[in-house]
Parts: C-alpha cells; structure tokens; sequence
C-alpha cells in the first residue's frame, strides 16, 4: 500500500534535538502512532493510541512531521507482546505490537475515510473478512548472501527501509511447515560449493507441501543437486531451480496445487496466487455471493490471474471470460479449466492498460463483471464496464487510493456502493485490501443482497 506523504527530509534543525511528549490518538494503516505538535501530525511508529511517550523529530514537513520514540510513558491495553523475536529489525511487519482489533479497526476505518474522501459516500463498516492472525503467509521470499569474513550463507529478510539481510531463524507469520525449514534450509545452503553465487530463496506453501524455489547465479554441480535431492527427500520438499529470472526448472518433486471453491489448481511456483489461503477462500465465497451468479449469466473476470476468481465463477454462470495480461498464468487457467472439465471458462492474453476496445472479448454482452487488479488498479478498463451495463461488479483491491478513484467512474455512471469490506489479507502489516459491490439499480430486476 502507497505512503500517502512526499519522500523523506530529514530535520537539520535544532529542533531535531529536543524531546517532546506526544499522546496518540489514532493509528495509520501502516502501524504508526498518529499524535498532534504545534498544529501538525506526527507519525512516531511503535506507539499506539491512548500512550503517551517522549519522541524525538526525524522529519518534517509544512503539514506533517515523523517522530522516533525515545520512551513510553503509559502503555494500552490493546498493546501485545510480539510474538517475533526479529519483529523491530526485520521490514515484514510493522504492527505486532498491537492486538487484532485494533490493527483491523484502523485499517477499516482508513479505508472507510478514504472512500468517503474521494467519493462523498461514507459506505458502511462491515465484519472484516479475517483468518488466524499467525502461521497464515503461504510465499515468502528470502535474501541470501555470502559473508566473506564468517565464511557462512546469510537468509532472511530485508531490514525496513534498508538493503540490510536480518538473518531469521523464526518467522510466526510464515505457515508452520515453511517456518520449520527456515533453520534446516540455511544448513543446506551453506553447505552446497554454490553458497557464495546464490541470489535468493523462495518457499512456498502449497496444499501437497512446501516447495522451494532457488535462484542460483552459476550453473550447480553435480553434488550440489544431490545435496538438494536428499534434502528434498529428508523433508518432503519440491524443489526447482531457477539459472535466471525467467525460467524455472524442477528437480524433484510433484506439481504444487491449491484448492478453492472444492476445485483443484494446479501452479507454477512463480505464479501469483494469494497469500493468505483462508482469506482467499472466504473473498471467494464473498464475491460469488455479490455476483448473485444465476444459471444464465455471462461474467467478465478482468485481471483474472490463473482463474481464482473465474473457475469457481464458471461452476455457476453459464460462461466466463478470463482476461489476463501474464501468458503463463493463461495457460495455466486453461490447463486448470480443462482439469476440472469446466468447458465454459475461456481465457485471453491481453494487455488491459491498452485499448481493450480493439480486443476480441471487448464486443461480447456481460451481465457480471469481476475484477481484481494490481496496485495501479483498472483506470484503462473501467469505461469499458461502464459501456457493457453489468447489473453488477465486484471489485477486490489491494490499494483503497485506486479503489476510490475507479469508484468515481461507476458511480458516474449511476451504480451504486452497496457493500464494502476489507479483506485482512496480510496480518501486522501495511496492507490494506478490500472488496466492494457495485449494483446498477436501473437494471430490471435487480436487489442487493
């Protein structure tokens, strides 16, 4: 999710030096403490709402300023202990330190201020769509470098706002079957004559076990492929090797899956699926139910990545259309299509930020339209769903800035914002998703559910 604020300066001042005592009284979505000095905000993370503290400026600006807290001098109730020894140090998360109701109370009320900022309409909060808030990340990637002096492998994670490896031998929001390899990977790897041309590892968690993904920068040698085989075997891991950043090659193992909506997809491990399984599966349910799929019903899926959306959306509708501008993940929702016998799901390779009017999908009838777009959100496609008169369209974001301004086009248009709910996707973090349920009420027939 994007700073709302201009790039960092840092104080030069004297007033730099001095210790002020703030009291916070909200907290950012990206877990700063939001406190009020001499008529401007100041954002002090690791303080939380209703704590008062002693903060020290790092920043300033006319209309903001950021703080570094020296001491606190109360502490809140809704204040934890986290549960990562590295939380702090490592960039992954910012918010461990704050109980879940209140990490998804400030993320909902954000989402709530900004859409009523950009649109004029205030939506109403809804139950978050929420899982365990620990053992949920089912990809992580870990940085790994070769320490010259210690003649040792590093892995881990970057530091926040630094290029800097914290190295990590624990890692609570990881699944529990990635974060016990954490230990026993960092040995192997260090073990193998590549360790020092390595560039990264990445595990991911899928539903027949973890698989490994392992960028090498020189060709492996015989040993070192055995040494990773017999890892491999040792803890039942799938293993591809990767010479650069656009090729994968399997060298043991089985062909990773995950299920949604009672369905089978199968997955390269470079393929983008989401994060947070049990949120997956509820924010697929979530938008089957918006969509109110009827048996007759033609349905867009836009942004569709390998069919998460449009295979569950094809066991009801009587045809789907995927499009998709990653070839891969194409053939990869036609594979899975032709898998689970859905022979309604069609797909399309094409870029949505160029003129989809010239695109072969452009001129059919919809009467749905689902979307799940990047963080740039959908501005090259929303006229485009405006001119098909869909009765309705579910919008799943990862960033509530392009959320509100893609709003505005539908709202233009007539639709209506009849339902809002953040997805907390990513637990202790920044992040902030959500899904919205747009209705045309001047289609004949149509009700909100």
């Amino acid at each position: 999710m994007a700073q709302f604020y201009s790039p960092k300066r840092r104080v030069t001042t004297r007033q730099s030096l001095q210790i002020f005592t703030v009291t916070v009284s909200d907290l950012d979505p990206f877990g700063q403490g939001v406190a009020r000095h001499n008529g401007k905000a100041v954002f002090v993370p690791g303080v939380l709402p209703g704590e008062q503290a002693e903060i020290q400026l790092t920043e300033e600006k006319s209309k903001f300023a950021k703080g570094r807290l020296k001491r606190l001098l109360s502490r809140s109730p809704q204040r934890v202990e986290p549960r990562c020894p590295h939380f702090g140090v490592c960039g992954g998360c910012q918010q461990q330190h704050a109980d879940e109701s209140l990490q998804q109370q400030s993320k909902s009320a954000a989402l709530v201020r900004m859409i009523a900022r950009e649109t004029g309409i205030t939506p109403q909060q809804e139950p978050v769509i929420a899982g365990p808030q620990y053992g949920y990340r089912r990809r992580a990637r870990l940085g790994l470098m070769w320490q010259p002096k210690q003649q040792q492998l590093v892995m881990g994670f970057r530091q926040a706002a630094s290029s800097d490896l914290v190295p990590v031998t624990q890692c609570p929001v990881l699944h529990p079957e990635l974060e016990h390899l954490l230990t026993p990977l960092r040995a192997c790897l260090n073990g193998l004559h590549a360790a020092r041309r390595l560039g990264h590892a990445e595990l991911v968690q899928a539903d027949n076990g973890p698989v490994l993904v392992l960028r090498h920068l020189d060709a492996l040698k015989d040993d070192d492929r055995q040494a990773l085989q017999a890892f491999a075997q040792q803890k039942n891991v799938t293993i591809y090797l990767a010479p650069d950043s656009d090729r994968v090659e399997k060298l043991c193992g089985e062909t990773p899956y995950y299920q949604v909506d009672g369905l089978r997809l199968d997955f390269s491990p470079r393929d983008f699926i989401q994060v947070n399984d049990t949120v997956n599966q509820q924010m697929v349910a979530q938008a089957l139910e918006w969509l109110d799929i009827q048996p007759n019903d033609r349905v867009l899926d836009l942004f569709c990545g390998m069919g998460n959306f449009t295979l569950p959306l094809a066991r009801r509708a009587a045809a789907v259309v995927g499009i998709e501008g990653v070839a891969t993940l194409v053939a990869n929702g036609q594979y899975n299509a032709h898998k689970n016998k859905l022979n309604n799901a069609a797909f399309f390779h094409e870029n949505l930020e160029d003129d989809v009017e010239r695109q072969p999908w452009a001129a059919q009838g919809f009467d749905k339209v689902m979307l799940d777009p990047a963080r740039a959100g959908a501005a090259g496609v929303m006229s485009h769903i405006v001119k098909l008169a869909p009765e309705r369209v579910v919008y799943v974001s990862c960033n509530p800035t392009t959320l509100a301004r893609d709003s505005k086009i539908l709202l233009d248009a007539g639709y209506r914002l009849a339902r809002v709910r953040m997805l907390d996707m990513f637990p202790h973090t920044g992040h902030l998703e959500s899904m919205a349920l747009f209705i045309n009420d001047n289609t004949p027939g149509v009700a909100a559910k």
